[in-house]
């Protein structure tokens, strides 16, 4: 079966919500699974619950079938996102348009010219989609 997984902010960003939305869609027409993941980042001390984000993506889009809510802990979102990508053996990763730049952020410092869709594709052999905010 296709699995999709969908990063969001906890509460949930107008950005989020679009980006959640294009997941969603993405994954009705494949008929695949959804994982709407959310990284509670060790040095904000702000801790979101699985059943915090599972209620708010509820009450934002009714009807979820096959959907996974993950809460995962990290110091770097980005590279939390990377791991459950990789554990999850996504197919389709669905992302910001916000979110590709601060990955490009992050690989600048390791490389002169990061193609992140590219690297995302190569490393994790899954597709990956960028929602325009």
């Amino acid at each position: 079966m296709t699995r999709v997984v969908v990063p969001v902010r906890y509460p949930l960003t107008r950005h989020s919500r679009r980006t959640l939305a294009e997941a969603i869609r993405v994954a009705d027409q494949r008929d695949a699974t959804l994982t709407v993941l959310h990284v509670n980042l060790y040095h904000r001390g702000r801790d979101v619950t699985r059943g915090q984000l599972k209620r708010a993506v509820e009450s934002a889009f009714e009807g979820l079938s096959r959907t996974r809510y993950v809460v995962r802990e990290g110091f770097l979102v980005e590279e939390t996102i990377l791991e459950e990508v990789a554990a999850e053996r996504a197919d389709v990763v669905v992302i910001g348009h916000k979110q590709v730049g601060r990955w490009r952020r992050m690989f600048r410092a390791l490389t002169a010219n990061p193609d992140i869709e590219r690297f995302l594709r190569e490393q994790l052999d899954a597709e990956v989609l960028t929602v325009e905010s």
